[in-house]
């Protein structure tokens, strides 16, 4: 059984950083690729960044303010967000796509930010 378990949400003041981590586990995981989707209220869910291999790629809208990176002996993926605006906020979900054994979600984390 695959389980994704995200940490690191909060609430943070404008201009602030937070780190969202999560980890994969389960039997004979291969990873294709892990990322970040988010949902605001009243807002569908979107990507955010995803990284596959040695491929990132960000939404536009967190280009150069958030980072995101894998410790593949962990299975773990980071989205370092900086410069956090009232904007992001939002439930951020991990996703990861396992080879041969499809995609998951996390559970979700919400990040508020505000003052």
């Amino acid at each position: 059984q695959v389980q994704l378990v995200e940490s690191g949400g909060g609430l943070v003041q404008p201009g602030g950083s937070l780190r969202l981590s999560c980890t994969a586990s389960g039997s004979g995981l291969m990873i294709n690729a892990m990322g970040w989707y988010r949902q605001a209220p009243e807002k569908q869910r979107g990507l955010v960044a995803i990284i596959n291999g040695d491929v990132t790629t960000y939404e536009d809208f967190v280009k150069g303010r958030f980072n995101i990176y894998r410790d593949n002996a962990k299975n773990t993926v980071y989205l370092q967000m900086n410069s956090l605006r009232p904007e992001d906020t939002a439930v951020y979900y991990c996703y990861a796509d396992f080879i041969g054994m499809g995609s998951y979600w996390g559970q979700g984390a919400p990040v508020t930010v505000s003052s």
